[in-house]
């Protein structure tokens, strides 16, 4: 984040008047995308000369900010559901929600782990060498809500709770597991699939059928008019529905909806 837009939240979390930035779409992206969005900034940049700077975080987080005033200009949730509220509540620009992917989780191990992920599958986090079970915080993310519901699904959740360490968000659940402070997580597979990632450890796919389906969706802002950058989000909206942007999504895990879907 750039020292302008670091001023920009310090303001608004402190009450203050909130400068514009025009010119330069301020994205609220689900923490799952930290890797595939990374990766769309340059191309988008560099074939369109707009401009992006995001911040990742949990969905949940980011609708309560942008319910609260929060200067941002779009909004990728990890819920479909959150930025239809917003829709809803008239604080999005009317016609620019859209579908944008589906995703999954994983049980991710790092490779100093002698668990057997493809034998022991789910029943890996009851094993006594788990000590910690990483997640993200079903309070507010939604890859949180779905690893709860695989493990109830499975019907060790009440075995493993004691076990569980709550990340604010599905990349800090991601960072605890990759950094030994946990021992396996309940990821999405978009952050398995980075190469990082993959190089210091493996992970099992939990089938969809453990968890309720997580559909995400996008929405340009009434924030990017009042700031000048309309058409500068409009253009990232088909960007990220385009060959090019479906293609990252897809090489990263996600499930891609059907072209047009709203």
């Amino acid at each position: 984040m750039t020292h302008k837009r670091l001023l920009i939240l310090i303001l608004w979390l402190a009450g203050l008047a909130v400068p514009a930035v025009a010119g330069e779409v301020f994205v609220a992206a689900a923490a799952d995308l930290n890797f595939a969005m990374k990766e769309m900034i340059g191309p988008f940049e560099k074939q369109t000369g707009h401009r992006l700077r995001i911040s990742f975080g949990s969905s949940g987080n980011f609708y309560s900010q942008i319910v609260n005033g929060a200067p941002y200009d779009m909004f990728f949730s990890a819920d479909v559901s959150y930025p239809r509220k917003l829709e809803t509540a008239g604080m999005g620009e009317p016609g620019t929600l859209f579908l944008y992917a589906g995703g999954q989780i994983v049980l991710w191990v790092p490779n100093r782990s002698t668990i057997d992920l493809a034998h022991q599958g789910m029943q890996a986090l009851s094993d006594p060498s788990i000590r910690k079970v990483a997640v993200a915080n079903p309070a507010h993310a939604p890859y949180g809500r779905a690893a709860v519901a695989a493990m109830e699904h499975f019907k060790i959740h009440e075995t493993v709770r004691s076990k569980l360490v709550s990340g604010e968000s599905a990349l800090q659940a991601a960072q605890f597991v990759q950094s030994g402070a946990a021992d396996i997580g309940i990821i999405p597979l978009s952050l398995a699939s980075a190469p990082a990632m993959r190089q210091s450890g493996r992970y099992w796919t939990i089938p969809a059928e453990a968890y309720p389906k997580i559909e995400q969706g996008a929405l340009i802002l009434r924030q990017a008019r009042k700031n000048g950058n309309l058409a500068t989000a409009q253009a990232f909206r088909e960007w990220v529905r385009s060959r090019q942007g479906r293609a990252i999504l897809e090489r990263y895990g996600f499930v891609l909806p059907e072209e047009g879907s709203r």
